[in-house]
């Protein structure tokens, strides 16, 4: 055994081809395969642990029935003679005996009995695609097919079905019309009738399947079962108040990735798997693409009504298989690429995604830098080199590279190879020259690797060649050729003496000096891959059925290796980080594995240098900027917020104080006019309760005397009713003899009937069995008969079955050439498609600025709907307040119904009033026009302030344009400098010959060759004091020019903001007048309706001649025209309290007259208006 142990730790992937792929363990931990394993993960702690499993293959049409205690077989069954595929089989959860199993055209339910699988189920009418099921109790299945139908089954029998409709219109027909026909001829719909044979009707059928929701999953729980409803949708089914049905309570839908190129294919996924956890709290799915998402269903219940959306359970993974896969020095970054078109970096200290991004081609090859901050991409037009900022992976340079399968960094990062078919081109990471170009290879090149000090590389390709090349010159140092091997992977010790090379011939190779050192068996498995570490101890090799093999250095002959059960398809890329800490593996199925390196006795490999990973992370100038502007413009937006909150507070606080005053007002005069009523109340209710006690002496007076008077009643009835007792009771013993005798009587007569009815019914009995043996002799005739026609029928049946058969494979044949037909369409429609898929981009950028703009609005539209909901208050306030004086002018109506003669009189009021209210509404209009004024001046003060604005911008303009040109002066100036310092420190050299002339002199003669030129030794000295006065006479012009503007525009600012203010002060001026306004016209309106009540109340007096004196000669006033708007209040205040005495007195007789009120048996006294209407009849 080797003495190198690799334990894994971690793994990015999942398997979606396994039937029944997630369950809970418990409410924490889940289930699911990956790779060649089955992981253990905690949702909430985020660790793994892996359970080996065996792979199997294809599932067949034999039903087996295992005791997994005993490890052998109970019963096999053939569940379908035709062979047609099974989806999925269940054990009922009540009872292990029975099975379901569904399938293409299958839908049986099994019991084992007596040593066998007996079918309990038959089924009626056409059969159907069933592709999933589960048990909702012990005798009920619910089951799904491909036509996005849904069957209950009871004990077998159909109970209820439903129909799903497809949840999201399609809307662009080019892009769905080759899906459907390509689904249309690989599952053609199976057809009962013969006549249909055109083309025209199987296309159609072939449409409706395309649009039907595939109901691929199916999950039960305690309300009822959740299932998928076509791509990238769930929905929940409860139960509902009819019998034994079901409804649709919940629609779930896969988000939408921002990340994607194509943001709606995420959701274009199908549901493979959907499981609960055991409280139900959590809902766990698997999808085709091989991600796993999350939805926690309270939080759903929560947000009932809206469309709830899954979550991803931990990060996307890959969805097909990896292409490439390098780490770095300086971070714990894994870089990755997929034929997914993505692009991926993990982190394999966090087991954590930290960048994600899709593009529009596939990635075939990928290289990590050693700094962790640029990766290179291969794809299939160019080579791309990105930076790996703090949020994007974005594309920095671009390389015309086409179909590069191969790339890397070199070990200091300064250089990188790229592959094109079979010739290796050398760059440089700084310059991103083309520096050399390696070609010799005939085939194409498979694997490159560098050697620790960057002088060396080393390829190998499918040709059988492994070459060893010199990157100072270009040419080859060593080379090793064996034709019939096609090489796969290569590598180099860290001293680059050794190569090692894995190939199709089932062998590593240790090459040294363009010699095969030895071979080494790999024991009937091909190598795919091999990575040496960095202290050139351990060798890895990844191998073609998906396993990884750990050995040391030197290589054993013999099978002294660990070989660990890793992924479900051939390894492609491995990885050993720089510490020999951590290895990484990923393969064909989508999967990476992290593998933690150990020695023997299970201690980890030591690190050579302890240095810590580096935290810098890379962002762009623009989005730096964009950042800070954005910043800037929520501080000066949060400033302005501020101060609008303030203004409208101190507003708000104002009317809010008139308010409080005047309900103050109005509160304390309610009170003092209550306190009036409740003791008037007090001592009505003083004088009630002594009219009441005497009534009540009165009546237990009365009471003692009835009773006195039913007792002795009662006592002669009691003698008489017993007299009466004795009577009846001799009556009762003469009947109960009577009735004893007619008893006896008719026992006698019943058991004579009995015996001739007995005698009657043999003989009958007789007759019936001779009927009932002639009625079996007609039936075993009849089912003789049946058999026959049976077999007859069976016959013909067989026979028409075969014709259709020759028919259907002979319009198969039709439609396969038509699909190459459309293929060539389809070629044509993917061009366009990728047109649309360009401007559908543009769109939805224009979209993004638009839904910025929608949040900013939507702001706005909060702040003002609360605005909105504290005036709908107020006017709520204010409506009951009305209803109350409604219910008083109602009340008032009622006792003045007798008054409509006086109108006139009113109607006379009701003018002189009116004259006096148009003065006030002039005023309201002279106010709008005055307001109208100022919205006027407000707009040109806008337009002074946009014109203001844009001079502003102009001289920032002209700001940066000085700001540049001072740049350059001072750039010229380090310059200089520069010079100078060089010119002193030759002079300082010149200096040190001062003792030896002959060198002095040639010293001074090349300081002056190579400080002073010709041309420049006359104009050098005017020229430069010449620009330096322009350049500070420009200089002062301009800082002059920017002094007066910025006073300028201090001056115009403090001017607008003084403005503004007045304008505000004069608004809020004029809108509490017009509350005012309001406010006054409501007392009067309020008053008319009392002058109405007095005036009436008046002529109610004159006719009364007992209480004319009462009133005083005051409440005449209101027909004195008003000359003073002032005396015209105050008086009307006089007559409402004249008229509220009046009212209070008529209470307190109207109570003194219910206080004195006569018994039953007295007629009421008349009414004081019934006595009046009777006076004028008369």
């Amino acid at each position: 055994m080797s003495v190198i142990v690799a334990q894994a730790l971690h793994i990015f992937g999942f398997q979606s081809r396994v039937a029944n792929n997630i369950c809970f363990f418990d409410e924490q931990i889940i289930v699911y395969p990956a790779g060649n394993s089955c992981v253990k993960y905690h949702i909430e702690q985020k660790w793994q642990k892996f359970i080996p499993v065996a792979q199997t293959g294809p599932p067949e049409s034999n039903l087996a029935y295992w005791m997994w205690e005993k490890q052998r077989t109970m019963a096999i069954i053939k569940v379908d003679v035709q062979n047609n595929p099974l989806y999925q089989v269940s054990f009922n959860p009540q009872d292990n005996t029975q099975v379901c199993v569904t399938g293409y055209g299958i839908f049986k339910l099994f019991r084992y009995t007596e040593g066998t699988l007996k079918q309990t189920n038959f089924l009626r009418g056409e059969p159907q695609n069933y592709l999933s099921h589960a048990w909702l109790s012990e005798e009920k299945v619910v089951v799904g097919t491909d036509t996005g139908k849904i069957y209950l089954f009871d004990s077998g029998d159909l109970r209820w079905e439903t129909s799903i409709e497809r949840k999201e219109i399609v809307s662009e027909v080019d892009k769905e019309e080759p899906q459907q026909d390509s689904e249309s001829l690989i599952e053609f719909p199976a057809h009962n009738s013969p006549e249909i044979s055109t083309e025209v009707v199987c296309e159609t059928e072939a449409q409706q399947q395309a649009f039907l929701p595939r109901v691929s999953a199916i999950a039960a729980y305690s309300k009822g079962f959740a299932c998928s409803a076509g791509p990238g949708i769930v929905l929940l089914f409860e139960k509902s108040d009819e019998k034994e049905g079901y409804r649709e309570s919940r629609e779930i839908r896969i988000p939408q990735d921002q990340c994607s190129n194509d943001p709606n294919q995420s959701d274009k996924q199908d549901v493979v798997c959907i499981a609960f956890s055991p409280a139900e709290e959590t809902l766990l799915i698997s999808t085709t693409k091989n991600q796993l998402y999350l939805l926690s269903i309270s939080a759903a219940e929560i947000s009932k009504g809206e469309t709830a959306h899954f979550e991803y359970l931990n990060h996307p993974i890959h969805s097909a298989s990896i292409t490439g896969l390098d780490t770095c020095i300086r971070k714990p970054l894994v870089a990755t690429c997929s034929l997914d078109k993505s692009v991926r970096i993990w982190n394999y200290e966090n087991n954590t995604l930290d960048l994600y991004k899709e593009y529009q081609e596939e990635a075939y090859a990928l290289s990590l830098h050693p700094s962790g901050l640029y990766v290179l991409v291969g794809f299939a037009d160019k080579l791309r080199l990105m930076n790996l900022l703090i949020d994007d992976i974005r594309t920095f340079k671009d390389f015309t590279v086409r179909g590069c399968r191969e790339c890397a960094f070199s070990t200091g990062g300064h250089l990188f190879a790229a592959v094109n078919g079979n010739v290796i081109h050398i760059y440089s990471a700084i310059s991103f020259e083309n520096i050399i170009n390696l070609k010799g290879h005939n085939g194409k090149v498979r694997a490159v690797a560098w050697s620790m000090d960057d002088y060396k590389l080393v390829s190998c390709g499918t040709d059988g060649a492994v070459y060893e090349w010199n990157l100072q010159n270009g040419k080859r140092e060593s080379e090793c050729v064996l034709k019939s091997c096609s090489y796969n992977g290569v590598a180099i010790s860290p001293d680059a003496k050794v190569i090692f090379a894995v190939g199709s011939d089932h062998s590593i190779k240790e090459i040294c000096d363009s010699a095969i050192l030895r071979e080494v068996p790999t024991f009937e498995v091909a190598y795919t891959f091999i990575v040496v570490s960095h202290s050139g101890r351990m060798v890895f090799a990844g191998t073609s059925a998906g396993t990884i093999r750990s050995m040391k250095y030197p290589l054993p002959v013999h099978k002294e290796y660990n070989e660990y059960q890793a992924h479900a398809g051939p390894v492609t890329k491995m990885s050993i980080t720089a510490d020999d800490q951590f290895l990484l593996t990923s393969a064909e199925d989508g999967c990476i594995f992290i593998w933690k390196v150990y020695d023997k006795e299970g201690r980890g490999l030591k690190r050579e240098r302890d240095v810590p990973y580096s935290d810098e992370v890379l962002i762009t100038r623009t989005d730096m900027e964009e950042k800070t502007q954005i910043m800037l413009e929520l501080k000066t937006r949060v400033e302005e917020l501020k101060m609008e909150n303030e203004y409208q507070l101190r507003l708000k606080d104002m009317n809010y104080n008139e308010k409080i005053k005047e309900l103050t007002e109005k509160f304390i005069q309610e009170m003092e006019s209550l306190k009036t009523k409740n003791q008037v109340l007090k001592a009505d209710k003083e004088k009630q309760e002594a009219q009441h006690q005497e009534q009540v002496a009165e009546l237990t007076e009365k009471q003692a005397r009835e009773v006195q008077d039913l007792e002795s009643g009662n006592n002669q009835k009691l003698l008489l009713e017993f007299e009466k007792y004795q009577e009846l009771q001799m009556k009762s013993q003469r009947m109960q003899e009577d009735y004893e005798k007619q008893l006896h009587e008719m026992e006698e007569h019943k058991n004579q009937a009995l015996e001739e009815l007995t005698e009657y019914y043999e003989a009958k009995l007789l007759e019936k069995t001779t009927q009932l043996e002639e009625a079996q002799d007609e039936s075993r005739t009849q089912l003789r008969e049946f058999e026959e026609t049976k077999k007859q029928i069976e016959e013909d049946e067989d026979r028409e079955i075969q014709d259709i058969k020759i028919k259907y494979e002979r319009r198969l044949r039709e439609e396969r050439e038509s699909n190459l037909r459309l293929k060539g369409e389809t070629g044509i429609m993917r061009k366009k498609f990728n047109s649309l898929q360009k401007e559908i981009e543009e769109r939805c950028s224009d979209i993004e600025a638009m839904k910025v703009e929608q949040q900013k609005l939507q702001g706005i539209i909060k702040a003002l709907e609360k605005d909105i909901q504290g005036l709908k208050r107020e006017i709520q306030e204010r409506d009951e307040t009305i209803q109350d004086k409604e219910k008083r002018i109602y009340d008032l109506k009622k006792k003045n119904q007798e008054l409509e003669k006086f109108k006139f009189v009113l109607d006379y009021k009701i003018k002189e009033l009116k004259k006096q209210i148009e003065p006030r509404e002039n005023d309201i209009k002279a106010m709008k026009e005055q307001i109208q004024e100022m919205e006027g001046e407000l707009e040109r003060f806008h337009k002074q302030n946009t014109q203001l604005e844009l001079n502003i911008s102009e001289l920032r303009l002209k700001l940066k344009a000085t700001d540049r040109e001072m740049h350059k002066e001072m750039q010229k100036e380090r310059d200089m400098e520069a010079l100078v310092k060089r010119f002193k420190t030759d002079l300082h050299n010149c200096v040190g010959l001062i003792q030896e002339p002959k060198k002095l002199k040639e010293s001074i003669r090349d300081i002056y060759e190579k400080y002073v030129q010709k041309a420049d030794m006359v104009e050098i000295v005017g020229v430069d004091t010449d620009l330096h006065q322009e350049y500070t006479r420009q200089r002062e012009h301009l800082e002059r020019n920017l002094a007066t503007l910025k006073k300028k525009v201090i001056k115009e600012g403090e001017v607008h903001r003084a403005d503004y203010v007045r304008i505000m002060q004069e608004n809020v001026s004029l809108i509490k007048e017009i509350n005012e306004l309001r406010r006054e016209l409501k007392v009067t309106r309020t008053q008319v309706l009392d002058l109405q009540s007095t005036l009436g109340l008046l002529m109610k007096r004159k006719k009364q001649p007992a209480q004319s004196l009462a009133p005083s000669p005051e409440r005449h006033t209101p027909t004195i025209l008003r000359l003073n708007p002032e005396e015209e209040t105050e008086r009307i205040i006089e007559m409402q309290r004249l008229e509220i005495k009046y009212l209070q007195d008529q209470m307190q007789g109207q109570e003194k007259a219910l206080a004195v009120r006569p018994t039953s048996g007295s007629k009421l006294p008349l009414l004081e208006l019934d006595r009046s209407s009777g006076g004028q009849s008369h």
